[in-house]
């Protein structure tokens, strides 16, 4: 039986490594020409967003022999986009500055995957705007822009209501370069534990489709009860389903 991928958010790990993988491609690629072009989806912790996020990457940069045997394998065109990805995990966010700190990392790292250089001098708001014009202008290709765990600099100090709306105010913020670009953007997708409304943090994306409670991505994340009773029953052996 193949190993199975406790822990893995890598979907290149878990493929090449030989892992189990429950295929999300047929979602994934329903997600991808169904139109819109920003999505949100809410899920608790642990249950495959990161690595949903990381299926898309691989998809949107035209990895396809990592897909073969998959669904999408032979249904996708796999255009190769250039893809920025933003994961807010691995950082306390106490102060304004830890957040700040953390999104100028967040988005050199992507400036030196994608070979772009923006001025040191601007902001992180001024950045991210750069960086997607940029990469845009760069490749002759719309941008996709991955978000994973949207809302971790809110939550990780959420009993400390001041910072908290600090920290709001400021990814908020740097969310709203978004929709100032969206001419530039082929797709985007944010992930995260709780669902703020629209008002509080997404003001500035109106256009931003939110497929949480959507039925046809219920099985986006996660395992179903025939994944169980199909796929997994191997290594249930003397389990009381």
């Amino acid at each position: 039986m193949k190993k199975l991928p406790i822990g893995i958010q890598t979907f290149q790990r878990l493929i090449k490594d030989d892992y189990l993988y429950i295929d999300k491609t047929k979602e994934a690629y329903e997600l991808i020409e169904s139109g819109s072009v920003f999505y949100f989806l809410s899920r608790p912790r642990r249950f495959g967003k990161s690595l949903f996020i990381d299926t898309l990457k691989e998809i949107f940069e035209a990895n396809k022999e990592l897909f073969k045997g998959l669904y999408i394998y032979d249904k996708y065109e796999f255009v190769k986009y250039p893809v920025i990805k933003i994961s807010w995990g691995g950082s306390s966010y106490a102060t304004s500055k830890l957040l700040e700190e953390k999104a100028k990392t967040i988005l050199q790292e992507n400036q030196n995957r994608l070979d772009i250089k923006c001025d040191k001098e601007l902001s992180a708001f001024g950045c991210f705007n750069e960086l997607i014009q940029k990469t845009y202008e760069k490749y002759n290709q719309q941008v996709v822009v991955l978000i994973d765990e949207y809302d971790k600099p809110i939550l990780n100090v959420v009993e400390n209501l001041p910072q908290a709306k600090q920290n709001r105010e400021f990814i908020k913020g740097l969310y709203e370069v978004l929709k100032e670009n969206e001419r530039y953007i082929k797709f985007g997708f944010l992930t995260g534990v709780s669902k703020f409304s629209k008002a509080s943090i997404f003001s500035g994306l109106n256009m931003l489709r939110d497929i949480s409670l959507n039925p046809n991505y219920g099985n986006i994340c996660g395992y179903t009860q025939n994944d169980i009773e199909t796929t997994i029953l191997p290594y249930l052996d003397g389990v009381d389903l």
